[in-house]
């Protein structure tokens, strides 16, 4: 199950969101400084991060900022009290799914969540797609980009001046380090990430 991380120095406001979260049915985790967010958990989950923008030490934005240089794919609502709309534009533009003032009511938290955390899985997925290619060789990226263009066995031995044989060979590999069960599903695969 994906999780809630509320990122909030405000321990009352923390606990009440929490209350409130868990009453819909996520499963919540609460943390109240940036630096221990980022050092403990897993940024690369499917799973939505509720940020205060205005923390001591590392800020929201700041978090916000680290998250993005580690590729994370948690996907990231701001709730704060001390928002404006410069702030939320230039937050959206950074990638946030969400920009909500608190207080704010059951109904529009619901609804940023339920979106952030199909950005969420979908940004896992990718990131997988993309741990799968990383594994491929030069010549076997060669080849995977070869096969995403729609062309046949002999066109690619043609291309890359290697036997059918071993163009088969080396097929069958990406096929199974991009983990695709099918040539279609490879295809589909590879476009994510050439």
């Amino acid at each position: 199950m994906a999780i809630i991380h509320l990122l909030d120095d405000d321990v009352a406001v923390t606990q009440a969101c929490a209350f409130l979260l868990e009453s819909l049915g996520y499963e919540v985790r609460c943390w109240h400084q940036g630096e221990t967010f980022l050092g403990e958990v897993n940024l690369h989950q499917v799973g939505v991060v509720l940020l205060d923008m205005r923390m001591p030490g590392l800020d929201g934005q700041g978090v916000h900022d680290e998250m993005r240089r580690r590729d994370s794919t948690l996907a990231v609502v701001f709730l704060t009290g001390h928002g404006d709309v410069p702030m939320a534009v230039a937050q959206m533009k950074r990638g946030a799914v969400d920009f909500l003032q608190k207080p704010v009511s059951a109904g529009p938290l619901q609804a940023a969540l339920e979106h952030a955390l199909q950005v969420s899985i979908t940004a896992c997925t990718r990131h997988d797609i993309v741990a799968c290619y990383q594994q491929l060789t030069p010549k076997e990226r060669q080849l995977a980009g070869l096969v995403a263009q729609g062309l046949m066995n002999r066109e690619i031995a043609d291309a890359m001046n290697i036997a059918v044989r071993t163009v088969e060979v080396h097929r069958a590999r990406v096929m199974e380090k991009m983990q695709a069960g099918s040539l279609a599903e490879l295809v589909n695969r590879l476009q994510q990430v050439l």
